[in-house]
């Protein structure tokens, strides 16, 4: 902790942290991981920013990505401490709008194909899931670098106890690409998604 974070800690100020998890996930077999991603996606409209429903929905996206623990490929994350609410808002609203801009990562939910045309699509053999989350409060196990396979789970872990400690103040998911049938390339992921480190 630095000597600014005890200062404001001494003050009784929140402390808020907006973090971003990347994971990149290999295999035809992780298919069924997009319809978890894009159920969550439903719901999170739905829910109309109602934080304990976003919630569910990300530990519905995190115990998924635990499951298909054996396709992860690389990893990364990044994240920042602030002592103010608007601050961390910004920071919150910086990175939704860099994640959303990432190739393929905007869902179309408005437009769902039909079951047919679902079997006949080709499936990628590239996924990568963007988490975003703000939360209060300190948790080591997010604010540590998680660019192995243990630190990642116990990240994603540390996430779904944030919710049911109801803890989290912001929550948002991207991935890419974002629909079935859409193609994520070795090129495509090199260029759109640098930060990824092997695991």
């Amino acid at each position: 902790m630095s000597w600014r974070d005890r200062f404001n800690q001494m003050g009784g100020r929140t402390r808020f942290v907006v973090c971003r998890l990347f994971i990149h996930l290999v295999g035809k077999e992780v298919a069924p991981l997009l319809g978890i991603l894009n159920r969550a996606g439903r719901e999170a409209i739905a829910a109309d920013g109602e934080l304990d429903k976003l919630g569910e929905g990300i530990v519905k996206v995190c115990e998924g990505l635990l499951q298909y623990d054996t396709h992860w490929q690389s990893a990364a994350n990044e994240g920042d401490v602030f002592w103010d609410e608007g601050e961390a808002g910004d920071y919150v609203t910086e990175l939704f709008t860099d994640s959303a801009q990432r190739y393929l990562s905007e869902p179309a939910f408005e437009d769902p194909a039909s079951s047919a045309d679902e079997l006949s699509l080709p499936i990628t053999q590239n996924l990568v899931v963007i988490l975003t989350v703000a939360y209060e409060g300190e948790v080591p196990e997010l604010e540590a670098d998680l660019s192995n396979i243990t630190a990642f789970k116990t990240g994603l872990r540390a996430l779904i106890n944030l919710h049911y400690q109801e803890k989290l103040r912001a929550i948002q998911v991207h991935f890419s690409p974002a629909q079935l049938g859409d193609q994520l390339t070795a090129d495509q992921l090199l260029l759109n998604f640098s930060e990824l480190i092997p695991l």
